[in-house]
């Protein structure tokens, strides 16, 4: 006897198998239609076509013909800020760029100076409504970074926020730490690198406050040579690594990404063909960023390379004040459709199965006995919808651990 039955499954899309699709595999997907599903203590206990379902249920819900799909998953997101960016928005109208802006003391200096007196209480209040959003628009897991802090009480107080925003939703949310701006002067920034590894990282993977730590490397920001040193300390702290590095300029952070065996690379705007083919040859997921080639008028990530390639790719909302704008995870999905060459089975294993495994996570990301009942049920018979329609919300119920969600 199950606890609950799902009836009236028009079409049920999913990935199979654990961990990441590579390559040619992302566009394999298992249609079953006209499906049944069974959930016990918030697992998919039997899951298969109606007509081969012989159990009895406690309880039984009618879908309604809908689509169900498995819900979707954000890794990589800064959800918790202060104040906005819509000066830097008006600048960028008028033809500033993201590097100009930041240099004039713009961007995300301007959130940093906005974000770090506030409290933790204050930014999750903030934040809600951003999980919020992220949530009715299909996401079950979301990764929130940390970074607006810049110095340990406010970055410490920025992982705080998160974990109280933990206590609000049915979403899981997981934590990371952002190693994000670093200081100009030579000097300064190895103070900045050593307050990190000696103070920051060790209180943090101490609290149990993040799951990794992800650090942005770029020309304006850290160099590869410094992201070693930090990603080496969160490594020593038993913490998981990821990068931003590829949005700007080439300048090693891939390349050490894949050394090191990152969870993610992630970004990767200006991802060479050869490089496409380096992270293909790894266990390291590339997660692309589409959100923010649209509003920053950025080339996309070559996501059709990368999958050519036979890489892993993951699909994020980068949601923040700044490049990405984007509360929408189920948007990031179509765009990568259109911006970054993905087909949209690709899209759906790109924003589950793989994005799970861009956050070292298993037991979500696809609908298998088995693993935990985190689903969408679609407003259309169609689960193609869900990436095809721009505008309009296709998800209409939000399911986490077997309950449905308020959205």
């Amino acid at each position: 006897m199950s606890e609950l039955l799902l009836t009236g499954i028009s079409q049920l899309a999913t990935p199979l198998g654990q961990g990441s699709r590579r390559g040619a595999a992302m566009g394999q997907l298992q249609i079953v239609e006209r499906a049944r599903v069974a959930i016990d203590a918030g697992v998919i206990s039997w899951i298969g076509p109606e007509y081969e379902w012989s159990g009895n249920a406690e309880s039984v819900v009618d879908l309604g013909g809908r689509a169900v799909v498995p819900g979707l998953i954000d890794p990589h997101t800064h959800a918790v800020w202060g104040g906005d960016r819509l000066i830097d928005f008006e600048a960028r109208s008028a033809g500033a760029t993201y590097e100009e802006i930041l240099a004039a003391g713009g961007g995300i200096w301007h959130t940093i100076r906005e974000t770090a007196e506030k409290s933790s209480e204050e930014m999750a209040e903030l934040a809600l409504p951003r999980i919020q959003a992220l949530q009715r628009s299909g996401a079950t897991t979301i990764e929130v970074k940390s970074g607006y802090g810049y110095t340990l009480e406010a970055e410490l107080r920025m992982l705080e926020a998160i974990r109280l925003l933990q206590k609000r939703t049915l979403s899981r949310l997981v934590p990371t730490l952002l190693i994000h701006i670093c200081p100009e002067g030579f000097t300064e920034r190895q103070a900045y690198r050593e307050m990190v590894c000696s103070e920051l990282i060790p209180e943090v993977a101490g609290r149990g406050l993040a799951s990794a730590v992800d650090i942005f490397v770029e020309r304006h920001a850290w160099s590869a040579v410094d992201a070693r040193i930090v990603l080496a300390c969160a490594q020593a702290a038993g913490l998981s690594i990821k990068l931003h590095t590829e949005q700007f300029q080439q300048v090693g952070g891939l390349e050490l990404g894949v050394e090191m065996e990152a969870l993610s690379v992630d970004h990767l705007e200006v991802c060479s063909l050869a490089q496409c083919e380096l992270v293909a040859r790894s266990k390291t997921i590339a997660t692309l960023l589409p959100g923010v080639s649209l509003h920053l008028g950025l080339p996309a990530a070559p996501g059709r390379a990368l999958i050519d390639a036979g890489a892993a790719v993951a699909i994020g909302t980068d949601l923040n004040p700044g490049s990405s704008p984007l509360f929408s995870t189920a948007a990031a999905m179509a765009l990568a459709v259109r911006l970054n060459g993905l087909t949209a089975p690709e899209a759906l294993t790109a924003s589950t199965a793989n994005a799970a495994a861009a956050l070292g996570l298993s037991n979500v990301g696809r609908l298998e006995v088995g693993m935990h009942a985190d689903f969408l049920v679609l407003e259309s018979s169609d689960w193609r919808d869900l990436p095809y329609t721009l505008g309009q919300n296709m998800v209409r119920e939000v399911w986490v651990a077997g309950r449905k969600q308020a959205v």
